[in-house]
């Protein structure tokens, strides 16, 4: 199974890269309290939103630790295409899916490790997470194939935009693909857990969409950077959370990645919905 998530999260990672040049930080200088907030709800606000769900839920510590991934994971990719559906900023929404990719590259180890030791002492299993390796793999799965994206442009740009398209084509289909495999390995613990996950996964995309929403009203952000921290909250990188849970060198459960399959399709349902219903309005 990792051999099927590995490839599909390099290839979105280096579409990533692709789509990146010196332009793609300037919301940095333009606006910086906006990206500052949209990291703020990325980086902080999820885990915590899906720490309060998996206790309240009374989550098992697989499905505990799988959420925690998933919400400890940067920014989906295609969060770019679903701000530009939305009327949002899409510069800023480039901007936050880069810098949380690289910022969660270090973030996310240490709030995984200090979530194993949670789940370690408060039940009766024992969860090793090997940092060095998780960080390793990151590099190697995340930050590697994004700089070779970005090196890729810069020396064949009228090539990295044509391929840019296909990729960005190619990248949804990837992703439901990995879900039905993973749903057809995985179909009766699915189905006999729909419910719990379901309601996990639905609630932390709401939720963060929530906050996202109560911190653009808070900072009087306009319509367009309001939506677009609300989709780059709401819409996490499921594959590299996958990829995390499955590998032989980190966690190897497959079990653990089924809260990130269940996240990645009601991410696109609850997201469409929701440009569904600005585009409406408009």
């Amino acid at each position: 199974m990792i051999w099927i998530v590995m490839p599909i999260l390099i290839v979105l990672m280096f579409m990533l890269g692709i789509g990146l040049d010196r332009n793609s930080f300037l919301e940095l200088k333009k606006q910086p309290w906006s990206v500052l907030v949209g990291l703020f709800g990325q980086i902080i606000v999820l885990p915590a939103i899906a720490f309060a769900l998996g206790i309240w839920l009374a989550l098992p510590p697989v499905y505990f630790l799988g959420l925690m991934l998933v919400a400890c994971s940067p920014g989906g990719s295609s969060s770019n295409a679903f701000s530009m559906l939305a009327g949002g900023n899409v510069a800023l929404s480039v901007t936050l899916t880069a810098c949380s990719s690289i910022i969660t590259l270090f973030t996310l180890p240490l709030i995984m490790s200090f979530f194993a030791a949670y789940i370690s002492v408060n039940s009766d299993v024992t969860v090793v997470l090997p940092v060095g390796k998780l960080i390793m793999q990151n590099i190697v799965l995340v930050f590697v194939p994004m700089f070779l994206g970005i090196l890729f442009r810069v020396v064949k740009a009228d090539w990295a935009y044509a391929i840019e398209k296909v990729l960005k084509k190619c990248a949804f289909p990837a992703l439901m693909l990995l879900a039905l495999v993973f749903f057809l390995q995985y179909t009766k613990e699915i189905i006999a857990n729909f419910t719990t996950l379901g309601l996990a996964a639905g609630l932390l995309i709401l939720g963060a969409m929530l906050v996202g929403q109560l911190l653009n009203r808070f900072c009087r952000f306009s319509k367009a950077v309001s939506r677009t921290i609300n989709i780059e909250i709401g819409m996490q990188n499921a594959a590299q959370a996958i990829a995390i849970a499955t590998s032989p060198f980190i966690f190897n459960d497959g079990s653990m990645a089924l809260p990130a399959i269940v996240y990645a399709l009601l991410m696109n349902v609850i997201l469409l919905t929701y440009v569904w219903i600005i585009r409406r309005k408009k």
